[in-house]
């Protein structure tokens, strides 16, 4: 399509007064204008240019409006053609929509109708640009590092192309290391707004004044040593993606003033008076249970409606066992290649731990464990001795079938995390970095396995 900011037309008609006069209603109506007093004038113009719209007369001299018409389709097959005549045919009306016409417009004609035919050939070309575009983003998501082929990854890769072209916000649920950021980094890649920017901010690491300020920026004089005014996140995101990871993580007073950013779709900068416009599409992420936080008065009822318009949950990777390989490969390939160690490759022995592990950190844990590896690697074959410590530790304490008698993973996690806190004594700081998790993600699963002792906080004094 054309680069042009307003969109391109070729008039083409042998009639100067009549050529002029269409090309005077289409500068009003925003076009860029071009005209050509004959067909080959047309032919050299489309040899050099692509064009929007291409409106041509039928019956001229020489080179006819047919001949225009076939040409423009060989070079720029997405222009549309509107042929103009003041003798309609059925015989001709039905050649030119066959050769690709767009619409067949008989002489004379109101301005009305030819400004409703323009915008509706235009509309269709802008609709058949963004399938092609989209076509080619998901091309593009083929490189994404979003990788598996378990039953679960695919289906959430067939909704993602459902999802993304929308402007509806999502919620992505899921573990930590999951790889949230990455959906929804892939969302947006796969948006309209792919070409605009794509912001991302943990609202779980900024106290609530400063998350307000990266949010929402502030005027000058707002605070002490706020001399220039300042640009938030939502309004560098205009026109693109605003991702808000760990949502969950936001007082009661930011929840409420998120809520009015959603749905007025204006922000307010801190110490300014003035709504400022913002075009932004959220995408939400979080690890809690935010159906529970609702119903314990912890998180807004109407702002987890506002959020959950599109719910997305990302499965851990101890429920995408058969990834394991492939996800392994390609982070130590990856970790390879910026180490400068093409060629490391994985001994069996090496997979069959790593396949048995139960990650706790998920899909992150397991990329460092790769990249550890690959730094460790003395040759090009990576052994269990270059595997973390704490991880080939507990590979006896994992479960395996014994006396005819299969656990479930949930089971063998559990049995895990409950070897990792007393190998530390219990401090869940040690256990949960150890686990490659943070402390509330750790405590969350204590919760879950109602592993009650461990509960009780063992670390007071180490966390002080």
């Amino acid at each position: 399509m054309s680069t042009a900011l307003k969109p391109t037309a070729l008039v083409v008609d042998d009639e100067a007064i009549a050529r002029k006069n269409l090309a005077l209603v289409l500068t009003r109506q925003g076009l860029t204008v071009e005209q050509a007093a004959n067909g080959a004038e047309a032919l050299a113009a489309l040899e050099h240019n692509e064009f929007d719209l291409v409106i041509t007369d039928l019956m001229m001299t020489g080179v006819s409006g047919m001949d225009v018409l076939q040409r423009t389709k060989e070079l720029w097959p997405a222009t549309e053609v509107l042929m103009v005549t003041g003798y309609p045919t059925i015989e001709t009306a039905v050649e030119a929509m066959r050769r690709g016409a767009y619409h067949y417009l008989v002489k004379p004609y109101q301005i009305d109708e030819v400004r409703a035919l323009v915008d509706k050939a235009l509309e269709k070309r802008r609709l058949r640009q963004e399938v092609q575009e989209l076509r080619q983003r998901l091309r593009q998501a083929n490189e994404i590092p979003f990788l598996g082929e378990a039953p679960s990854i695919r289906q959430l890769k067939r909704t993602l192309e459902h999802v993304a072209p929308t402007d509806s916000t999502v919620l992505i649920l899921g573990e930590t290391g999951t790889g949230k950021e990455l959906v929804a980094r892939t969302i947006h890649l796969l948006s309209r707004r792919a070409q605009q920017r794509f912001l991302a901010i943990n609202c779980g690491a900024f106290t609530e004044d400063l998350l307000e300020n990266e949010l929402f920026g502030h005027e000058a004089g707002a605070y002490s040593g706020a001399q220039r005014p300042h640009k938030g996140l939502f309004e560098a995101a205009h026109g693109g993606t605003l991702f808000l990871d760990e949502v969950g993580e936001m007082s009661p007073s930011m929840q409420v003033k998120l809520l009015r950013a959603l749905q007025e779709r204006t922000i307010r900068r801190v110490g300014g008076t003035d709504d400022i416009p913002v075009d932004v599409r959220i995408i939400a992420a979080t690890n809690r249970d935010l159906q529970r936080e609702v119903a314990h008065g912890t998180f807004r009822q109407d702002l987890y409606f506002r959020l959950n318009v599109i719910t997305l949950e990302v499965p851990p990777l101890s429920e995408r066992r058969e990834d394991i390989p492939l996800l392994s490969h390609f982070f130590l390939a990856k970790a390879a290649r910026r180490l400068g160690k093409e060629g490391l490759c994985l001994a069996p022995e090496t997979l069959e731990i790593l396949h048995r592990y139960p990650f706790p950190g998920n899909v992150r844990e397991l990329e460092n464990i790769m990249e550890r590896a690959a730094v460790l690697a003395e040759g090009t074959t990576i052994l269990p001795r270059h595997l973390p410590p704490d991880l080939s530790a507990v590979q006896g304490h994992v479960q395996r079938p014994c006396h005819q008698q299969l656990i479930t993973l949930e089971e063998n996690e559990r049995l895990h995390i409950a070897w990792v806190l007393r190998h530390c004594q219990g401090n869940r700081t040690q256990a949960a970095k150890i686990l490659g998790i943070d402390r509330a993600s750790l405590w969350r699963k204590l919760k879950r396995y109602a592993m009650a002792d461990a509960l009780d906080d063992k670390d007071s004094s180490a966390d002080a």
